[in-house]
């Protein structure tokens, strides 16, 4: 039978592990048919589940959320749909530059955004192939986009969010709390057989962590089996 690691307890949704419904209420999208105007830097929002601060943009037809970039204010305007590449400002991957830095970056057209929304993150325009654009992600790999797809000019908020040293364990425990996040974390080694795989036994010796092939749900935890073993021929 398998045991009652830490991921079966997420699945069954217990308070323990519930978020706060309130942090997550901003959708960080950008709107489908967007007009050809300037649109208008509301609000600057702290929110405790996004690691960037949010900007409220309003436009002619109402309003909507996005992550802010660096140096933005509030009264600041933006364009939208046009082909000026001013920070803030929202075009087609087609329209961008090579070597503009770029987020927010839509997989398909219109979906509104779907890449690089953390803090201090950005990509950069590499090259444009035929009617696709490739982008160099912040993991160094490139990537290639729909031409028609939309993405943010600039570099997101927050780049020195991890400088700072938070001191106190409640600050860390609220942190985390707000992002359904389980801290503090116990190692898998220091627990009892009965709450994890590699518990118990004497002193700190780890298990092998590599699960067997066919081993049950609950004890499938560790390193992933490799196919095979040895240099291929």
């Amino acid at each position: 039978m398998g045991k009652r690691i830490i991921v079966q307890r997420r699945g069954r949704g217990s308070k323990t592990y519930q978020a706060k419904v309130s942090a997550y209420k901003y959708q960080l999208k950008i709107p489908k048919n967007l007009p050809s105007e300037e649109g208008r830097i509301t609000k600057l929002i702290s929110s405790p589940a996004h690691s960037a601060p949010i900007a409220k943009i309003s436009y002619s037809k109402g309003s909507f959320f996005i992550p802010a970039f660096k140096g933005m204010i509030e009264g600041e305007k933006i364009e939208l749909n046009t082909k000026n590449a001013q920070n803030g400002n929202i075009l087609k991957l087609s329209e961008i530059p090579v070597k503009t830095e770029v987020y927010c970056i839509e997989s398909r057209p219109n979906d509104g955004g779907k890449f690089i929304k953390t803090a201090g993150t950005c990509a950069t325009v590499s090259k444009i192939v035929g009617g696709k654009v490739v982008l160099l992600m912040p993991s160094k790999k490139e990537k290639e986009f729909n031409k028609d797809c939309r993405a943010i000019i600039g570099v997101i908020a927050g780049h020195g969010r991890k400088e700072k040293p938070i001191v106190k364990a409640g600050k860390k425990h609220y942190m985390m709390k707000a992002k359904n996040k389980l801290w503090p974390r116990t190692s898998p080694i220091k627990m009892n057989k009965i709450d994890h795989p590699f518990g118990s036994g004497r002193g700190k010796n780890p298990k092998s962590k590599i699960a067997k092939r066919n081993a049950p749900p609950g004890k499938k935890v560790g390193l992933l089996r490799p196919r095979r073993t040895g240099k291929k021929k």
